[in-house]
């Protein structure tokens, strides 16, 4: 069983790309599942139901979110009614939306959810590591298999609780900032990981958004609107590998995909 994972989808670049070209990479990659952190697929903040669905219909089987889930208006009263989302799971009880998702590929049961990070993140949220255990727990006799994001800034609170998690899931995936990270393994306990797969929209550009006005802001720090970006557009993720029989991670690779040439480059970290 082979699961791509990509990275934050920034704006309508990120959209584009994966309408245009998911369907021929999947069939590349021989995936079986694709997930995608989707929380800045709407003007590069948040998501709504209408982008959710583009997403979905462009061969994306689940999306997750992160810490700008509400930053469209009215999606509060939209994420019910979308059964392929799912919200942080660490975030007030009180919240819409489903906490996790169990999704199904050639008979076989894949739990996925998302925890934010509690350093310099602005929602107030649980306890990552509680909420990941207690969610393991319940999905134990529920899932054949577990990929869990950890959505937050600092790569010390990626790698913690990837550490913590070790063994317990077969994916743990960061994301957030944007840019992908270089320390893709399998774990001693046997579950990959990395801490950022970076994002699916414009490279050239800070963090997705344009660089002159970003640099602006760092150069004078006066206020500047930083629309998206909208060159060198291409997908960041990663594929994992997972015994259907025995629920081992087999594979570890990271993926990066451009639009310029669509010739993927990869480490192939198995």
């Amino acid at each position: 069983m082979r699961i791509l994972v990509l990275g934050d989808i920034v704006g309508r670049p990120g959209r584009t790309f994966l309408k245009s070209h998911l369907n021929a990479i999947r069939k590349r990659l021989n995936a079986d599942l694709i997930f995608a952190n989707g929380e800045n697929a709407a003007g590069g903040a948040g998501i709504t139901a209408k982008t959710a669905e583009e997403i979905r219909k462009a061969g994306v089987d689940a999306i997750t979110l992160g810490d700008h889930v509400w930053d469209q208006m009215n999606f509060e009263r939209e994420i019910d009614q979308l059964d392929f989302v799912c919200r942080p799971a660490n975030l007030p009880s009180s919240n819409p939306g489903r906490d996790h998702l169990v999704l199904c590929s050639a008979g076989k049961r894949i739990g996925l959810f998302t925890v934010l990070g509690r350093t310099f993140m602005g929602p107030k949220v649980s306890c990552p590591f509680d909420t990941a255990n207690r969610l393991i727990e319940k999905l134990r006799d529920e899932a054949d298999a577990l990929v869990v994001e950890i959505h937050a800034e600092t790569t010390s609170e990626k790698e913690a609780i990837g550490w913590f998690l070790d063994g317990k899931v077969n994916l743990i995936f960061g994301t957030h900032t944007h840019v992908p990270t270089a320390d893709g393994r399998i774990l001693k306990g046997g579950t990959a990981y990395q801490s950022d797969l970076g994002m699916t929209g414009p490279r050239e550009s800070v963090l997705g958004r344009d660089i002159e006005a970003c640099v602006g802001r760092f150069v004078d720090g006066l206020p500047r609107k930083c629309p998206v970006a909208q060159g060198d557009v291409g997908l960041q993720g990663c594929l994992v590998e997972i015994d259907p029989d025995t629920g081992a991670t087999l594979g570890f690779e990271r993926i990066e995909i451009r639009e310029d040439d669509l010739v993927p480059s990869s480490a192939d970290e198995s």
